[in-house]
């Protein structure tokens, strides 16, 4: 079913399933039926609509109070701003000021630091609902959507990807990311399933086999860290990966385990995924229902998604612009369309490097090659004076290096060839769905 609001999801959800768990939460296993959860929301909306503030920014930490205050607030069409609780003070006083926040609500000592730091708020309430892009930065742009624009998105995925009433839908996820909100919460509630919110970082291994979930999502570095610590429970029949590739070797370890492997494809912009796979290669995905792709003369991947495409760039129109185009986004990301009209992957326009010499040199694929030849994932390639560089975090000498990456470097033209090492002590920068942070390196 699709729904045009947070109060029509509430409202279905408490009517027609009035006793089901929405949620379950917490080391005691605590459970809030729909009833009990739309009571709370519209509590908590009314003393929020009463309260002089118009910008909201939530530090989430993924409980049951956050889930609610997010619900309440978009009910008063208040503007809410998603914030990761672990950001740094620094960063997070100068994202106040962008964001125009008012009220602050989270961790009571960071909320009280920040009492008399707080923005300026704005005059009307336009019910836009902000995520940060790559993670809550300095570099970061405030994206704008709404509840319908996150709903629809919710629907499409639903659309591909359906769950019941009895699945268990574990949320591990933060919900500051637009991928955890969407696909680790809205795809649950409003296929009326229970909601399992994981405990935290210090839970992690525990929590599937905690909350016996049937269904979750995950990015890449959390299933594979799951299946390395043996935490998967037998119940768990389907995963849910976005925000990254995963690896063979951990598509294989699903399935040997009999759960279905799906991929998602989105973004910020686009209010999560534009495209999922259902069925066979789980790399090959299928248009979400009220989605348009198509891929440039370049390989860059076009989207139109009338219903989930965010507003723009919050106070930012000229960056806006650069991406949004009659409606069109530009993604950034490289990939094709086979036979069947399916999505493939293949990269990021960033993430390739034009030499010299015009020719092109993919990174993913040209790390993978010597993440497999070095046995480490701690590396990648830039470009530096007009030469490449391996960027590695390792004790071996550099001449070792060199020569396990010959056979690599043979195959490959002399201006795509690595004869220069740059050593870390530190692994490299990474955002929180485990992507390298290239322009950080």
């Amino acid at each position: 079913m699709k729904y045009r609001s947070f109060k029509e999801l509430l409202e279905y959800n408490a009517e027609k399933y009035p006793e089901y768990s929405a949620f379950i939460y917490g080391s005691e296993k605590n459970s809030l039926t729909n009833r009990e959860f739309k009571e709370r929301v519209y509590k908590r909306s009314e003393e929020l609509d009463k309260e002089a503030f118009s910008v909201l920014g939530i530090l989430c930490d993924g409980s049951i109070d956050c889930v609610i205050e997010i619900f309440a607030c978009v009910l008063t069409r208040k503007q809410l701003v998603l914030f990761n609780q672990n950001i740094p003070d620094e960063i997070l006083k100068e994202l106040i000021d962008y964001t125009d926040v008012d009220r602050l609500y989270g961790d009571e000592e960071l909320v009280e630091e920040f009492e008399d730091k707080l923005s300026h708020g704005i005059t009307e309430r336009n019910g836009n609902i902000l995520f940060f892009t790559s993670g809550t930065t300095q570099r970061s742009k405030a994206v704008v959507l709404n509840e319908r624009s996150l709903l629809a998105s919710a629907y499409n995925g639903s659309d591909a990807l359906p769950l019941t009433k009895d699945d268990i839908l574990l949320n591990m996820l933060p919900l500051d990311h637009v991928f955890g909100f969407v696909c680790g919460l809205l795809w649950g509630i409003t296929n009326q399933a229970t909601v399992a919110l994981g405990r935290g970082l210090r839970h992690s291994v525990e929590d599937c086999l905690f909350f016996r979930p049937t269904a979750l999502s995950a990015v890449p570095m959390l299933w594979g860290f799951l299946l390395k610590q043996k935490a998967i429970n037998p119940e768990l029949k389907l995963v849910l990966i976005g925000a990254g590739d995963c690896s063979d070797e951990l598509l294989q370890a699903g399935k040997a385990m009999g759960i279905r492997i799906s991929f998602g494809y989105g973004m910020t912009e686009t209010s999560s995924g534009v495209a999922i796979s259902v069925e066979g290669d789980p790399r090959a995905m299928q248009v979400c229902k009220e989605d348009e792709i198509t891929i440039a003369e370049d390989g860059e991947i076009l989207v139109r998604a009338d219903t989930c495409m965010m507003s723009g760039y919050y106070k930012m129109k000229q960056e806006t612009e650069e991406v949004l185009k009659d409606g069109i986004l530009y993604t950034g990301d490289l990939g094709y369309l086979d036979e069947e009209g399916k999505l493939h992957i293949t990269g990021r326009k960033k993430e390739m490097i034009i030499m010299d010499d015009g020719t092109k040199v993919f990174l993913p694929e040209y790390e993978k090659e010597l993440m497999t030849v070095l046995n480490n994932t701690e590396l990648c390639v830039v470009k530096r004076e007009n030469s490449l560089r391996l960027v590695i975090q390792s004790d071996e000498d550099e001449e070792s290096i060199i020569a396990k990456i010959k056979a690599i470097n043979d195959m490959r033209p002399r201006s795509q060839q690595i004869n220069k090492i740059e050593k870390r002590k530190e692994a490299l920068p990474r955002t929180a769905s485990g992507k390298v942070k290239r322009w950080e390196i």
